[in-house]
């Protein structure tokens, strides 16, 4: 499959439809849907990257990204240190006493699989 298959295979998997995705995104329909179409080579770096990470992609082999994967656990952890650097003083020290409540949880910890 060619990367442009493997991402709209992805959007309608975890999408309802193309048009969807597309408005999520914040990208032209038309242009998103030529892109699919012809190859994703034109498109912007940072758009692909968007796209990838909002689908959970490896954005270099478009892989879905598991934290089993030393890559995938790199991506995640930066994606969570991306919105942790947005929260002032007060949403930091929320976000960290609800992980600390989340990782008490059965229900959330991590398993060795």
């Amino acid at each position: 499959m060619t990367k442009a298959e493997i991402l709209k295979a992805e959007i309608l998997k975890q999408h309802k439809s193309v048009r969807q995705f597309a408005i999520e995104m914040s990208i032209p329909y038309s242009t998103l849907v030529t892109a699919l179409d012809r190859g994703i080579e034109g498109m912007a770096y940072g758009t692909v990257i968007r796209m990838c990470d909002k689908l959970n992609l490896n954005p270099v082999d478009f892989t879905p990204i598991n934290q089993k994967s030393l890559l995938g656990g790199k991506i995640m952890e930066n994606r969570v240190m991306q919105y942790y650097v947005k929260l002032n003083k007060t949403g930091r020290k929320k976000a960290l006493e609800l992980m600390e409540d989340y990782a008490q949880l059965e229900k959330y910890q991590a398993t060795e699989d």
